[in-house]
């Protein structure tokens, strides 16, 4: 092997390391801007050592030259553009995208195809083509319904999408079998439609309400599609970021169905609570009878007196762009003694650790946000808890009532505290599309308005105080 190529490998499993170390980082908020920049990094030595193996022609150098420029243009666009509101929709549109590149690697692959492949390779195009043309239609249709272009159809709803679902699947089979004995011929074609349309007969029926779980599946599935792409283009990377990319993917999934009570089975093939057609969030108003109401000047003159405050975010500050204003009411409420901190659900917002990027764009600092299992022990001594656009994850049914949808899943006790104001613009349901039990209690108030509204007046409100 010639210096170059050789220099290349070197590269290539320097790129393998900095991308574990990587990894690593994310699991953590003090480390997860490094440890992005590191992986960041990592792809981009994989990238420079794999061209030192391959040494492509003029040509070649051009579409990768220009490839990049564009990629890299669109990539730093998005970045600057996109709002925390859109970052579900961004996630899964990325998760497609790595579901296409698997896919259109694996098809180069079958397509030029010299009769040297083993059936290693065979088999990898195979898991590559199916993978990634699920991953890629699956998470184009999660981002239509998270941006609200597509809705549920009612035939979804069904039995009849079981036996479309099943017939798809078979049909894929007969082209996955068909595919390592000719891998140019129609049952490669057959395979890339059937596993396409595959992706959005599973993904259509899906409501809002499991999206969390949905986005975290076909990031694990974008994983398993780049780990086979690895295997046919020899790339030890993408062997190793795919595999982990899945496992982990795979691990969220779990943590994402059991904070929300759900099993994946039911997610994929039985619906959402009482039919996933509820998409979107924000359902029509329930009907309550003991609500109170206050204004923002009534729920300062709470948090003048109180020791100790938890926030509670939800969807509604990430809609309202509020974290800057609630970062500021924190910082008010510790400089007069206050202890405060913030309560994180699993699946509050929209994805996994939505909040979490949320609140860090604020400077918020990560010893202030409390997981679950920790916080829920603590609000027996919490004196005002403000709930900030939150429903389903603080609903008390979810732990009261049987008869409830929502029973069983592991939720925000914040019905224990002494005060708890919740900050919403109706009285409009979460995405579980029932009543909250939380708004009847008479420790509850409502405070009416946009969460940033809300926040800067309070801001106002415990200023003055001063």
């Amino acid at each position: 092997m010639s210096a170059i190529p050789f220099l290349g490998y070197l590269i290539d499993l320097l790129a393998v390391l900095l991308l574990a170390l990587g990894l690593k980082g994310l699991s953590k908020v003090r480390s997860a801007r490094s440890a992005n920049g590191l992986a960041a990094l990592a792809m981009g030595l994989a990238v420079a050592g794999l061209l030192l193996q391959l040494q492509p022609g003029a040509l070649a150098w051009l579409a990768i030259v220009l490839g990049t420029l564009v990629g890299g243009g669109l990539g730093w666009l998005m970045a600057r553009r996109v709002a925390m509101t859109e970052m579900p929709e961004t996630v899964a549109l990325f998760n497609g995208c790595g579901g296409m590149a698997s896919l259109l690697v694996a098809l180069a692959v079958a397509l030029f195809d010299d009769g040297s492949a083993d059936m290693v390779e065979l088999v990898s195009v195979v898991i590559s083509v199916f993978v990634g043309a699920i991953t890629f239609s699956g998470s184009i249709v999660a981002m239509g319904k998270l941006q609200g272009w597509l809705g549920t159809p009612g035939w979804t709803q069904s039995q009849v999408r079981h036996a479309i679902n099943i017939a798809i699947a078979l049909a894929a089979l007969v082209g996955a079998l068909a595919v390592p004995g000719n891998p140019s011929g129609s049952a490669l074609w057959l395979l890339v439609v059937a596993s396409t349309l595959l992706g959005i007969g599973v993904t259509l029926p899906i409501g809002g309400a499991d999206m969390p779980v949905v986005i975290s599946l076909l990031n694990s599935y974008s994983g398993v599609a780049a780990a086979a792409a690895g295997f046919v283009v020899g790339s030890q990377l993408l062997i190793v970021a795919g595999a982990m990319v899945g496992a982990a993917g795979l691990i969220l999934t779990q943590v994402m169905c059991t904070a929300m009570n759900r099993s994946l089975v039911s997610v994929l093939f039985g619906g959402a609570l009482g039919g996933s057609a509820h998409v979107g969030g924000g359902g029509d108003e329930a009907g309550y009878s003991h609500i109170v109401s206050c204004s923002a000047e009534e729920c300062a003159m709470a948090l003048e007196t109180a020791e100790r405050v938890v926030f509670v975010p939800g969807y509604g500050l990430a809609v309202a762009q509020a974290q800057h204003a609630l970062r500021e009411l924190s910082k008010l409420l510790e400089a007069k003694g206050a202890e405060v901190s913030y309560a994180i659900h699993p699946v509050a917002g929209r994805m996994p650790g939505h909040m979490n990027v949320l609140l860090a764009e604020a400077d918020v600092p990560y010893e202030q946000l409390v997981e679950m299992e920790t916080i829920n022990p603590e609000f027996p001594r919490t004196d005002v808890v403000i709930v900030l656009g939150a429903n389903d994850v603080v609903n008390p049914d979810a732990k009261n009532d049987p008869s409830s949808p929502l029973f069983g899943m592991p939720v925000l006790e914040v019905d224990q505290a002494r005060q708890v104001f919740v900050v919403k613009r109706s009285m409009g349901a979460g995405y579980a599309g029932i009543k909250n039990a939380l708004f009847e209690l008479p420790q509850t108030a409502m405070v009416f308005g946009d969460a940033k509204a809300v926040l800067q007046q309070l801001c106002a409100e415990v200023r003055s105080a001063a």
